[in-house]
């Protein structure tokens, strides 16, 4: 073949790669949707992703398949991620502690902002902190009090380094100038279960799980964490109102797909994110577990993992908190 030839065949080829492209995201999803969800059966964001699933399948016209890949903070079903091709057939759930452990692990082996690609927002909620019937406050004020009188003789559970129960308790002792020893579990159920027993004093609990232990008269609420009450805990008062101005924290819930992902891909779903949303069943069960049904353009997405990878890194560095 001539220089000609050549040059003809290879503009026809990248002719045709231009025309498929487009149409290979327009036509997008053509089987089913693989959601990798990198936490244990039974948490909050279990339960959570499992209801968003169930109705974004419909949405996209593709069933949604939730997977379960917990470890290592998200680790474990982010490489997973990962090793899959950029085609948008595999979906990961993430959340806050994920931007956290970008700074207290010192080998995370991926990085949110350069290895994925945010599509959008779908969830909040916050914590709630509460105390063992047998602990002698009433209030946050009294529990800080009582944090300065015993240094070191209560104790925080938590599902882990960096979770929100965490990061909430060790930001309460930056705030208290209080000493507590923090004991994390490697399954939340027995975060929860050990403070149910009395086991441990208090904890900042993922709301959605505390909600009926919080009826039951198992535990006592003593404030929550977000910016205005809870209305599956409308008497309890935010930690502004407990005398703890900006003391917000909230797990965020999202969509990311691995970068590389066709921008055509991204839109979809995030469209049928949104319409998914905004039906009224799914409001409904994320407000019954104290959660937020929120959504948002990638966009924001992306802005929020930045703002709170940033935020929390402050904390860390103040609290030396390191995980290995």
């Amino acid at each position: 073949m001539n220089t000609i030839g050549r040059v003809i065949l290879c503009a026809a080829t990248l002719a045709i790669v231009a025309a498929v492209a487009p149409s290979r995201g327009q036509d997008y999803p053509v089987r089913p949707v693989r959601l990798v969800v990198p936490v244990a059966t039974g948490t909050p964001i279990d339960i959570l992703s499992r209801a968003l699933a169930a109705r974004l399948g419909p949405e996209l016209g593709q069933p949604v398949v939730v997977e379960l890949k917990p470890g290592a903070t998200g680790a474990v079903g982010a490489l997973e991620v990962l090793r899959q091709p950029g085609d948008g057939y595999t979906l990961m759930v993430i959340n806050m502690p994920m931007s956290v452990a970008q700074t207290i692990y010192s080998n995370v082996p991926f990085s949110l902002r350069k290895d994925f690609s945010p599509i959008g927002q779908f969830g909040a909620f916050y914590t709630v902190l509460v105390v063992h019937p047998s602990v002698k406050a009433a209030s946050a004020v009294e529990l800080a009090a009582l944090l300065r009188e015993q240094p070191g003789k209560l104790s925080f559970s938590s599902g882990g380094p960096g979770t929100p129960a965490h990061v909430a308790g060790e930001l309460f002792k930056l705030r208290t100038s209080t000493n507590a020893l923090h004991v994390p579990y490697n399954q939340f159920p027995q975060a929860i279960a050990d403070l149910l027993s009395g086991q441990n004093q208090f904890m900042f609990a993922a709301t959605p799980p505390m909600v009926g232990h919080v009826s039951a008269g198992k535990v006592r609420a003593l404030a929550v964490t977000s910016p205005e009450r809870i209305p599956a805990l409308k008497d309890v008062p935010t930690m502004a109102e407990a005398g703890f101005p900006d003391f917000v924290v909230r797990d965020w819930l999202g969509l990311v797909a691995r970068s590389g992902v066709p921008a055509e891909a991204i839109a979809k779903v995030n469209a049928a994110l949104g319409r998914t949303l905004q039906a009224e069943d799914v409001r409904a069960a994320y407000a019954k577990l104290g959660a937020e049904a929120v959504g948002g353009t990638p966009e924001a997405f992306g802005a929020l993992i930045e703002a709170e990878t940033g935020r929390w890194a402050v904390v860390a560095r103040a609290a030396n908190l390191k995980a290995e």
